[in-house]
């Protein structure tokens, strides 16, 4: 297994972006995983930083490291967001590689807690993440908010 920042590995831009949109967008978000992807290969800022988990040249994971998730806590950052395993290789703890990558690059970054928004519980608590409140999306749903100390 692979773990790589498309910040150090730009080329993978194209192939990542498709992954992501596949994984991740409806046709109505397909333009913001292109335009955020694209961007944050050569910005300065700290964020967005996305990952991509490959075994030999097959993606077979990401996740990204944002400033919001489409989310009403605007007073929280940096989140963890689209974090994605294939199906085949569930079970095998590697959704932990993201983690840990996307917890350094916070940490790094001088942010001393991560965050992120999900239906899932009981996932995210074996990371060191804890429930923190409900959040509302811009659609109209909700999801609870999780803060991991770094």
């Amino acid at each position: 297994m692979t773990l790589i920042s498309l910040r150090e590995h730009p080329e993978y831009a194209p192939q990542a972006i498709a992954y992501f949109q596949k994984r991740w967008a409806t046709e109505n978000s397909r333009r913001v995983y292109e335009d955020c992807i694209t961007h944050a290969l050569d910005t300065k800022s700290s964020l967005p930083h996305w990952y991509l988990l490959l075994e030999g040249e097959t993606i077979i994971g990401c996740a990204g490291l944002i400033p919001n998730d489409f989310i009403s806590r605007m007073d929280l950052w940096p989140w963890l967001c689209a974090l994605y395993i294939e199906e085949d290789y569930r079970g095998k703890n590697l959704a932990s590689l993201l983690l840990e990558k996307a917890k350094t690059d916070a940490r790094v970054a001088g942010f001393d807690t991560l965050y992120l928004c999900t239906d899932h519980v009981g996932y995210y608590e074996r990371f060191g993440f804890h429930y923190l409140a409900e959040g509302y999306h811009p659609w109209g749903e909700t999801s609870r908010i999780y803060a991991c100390p770094l």
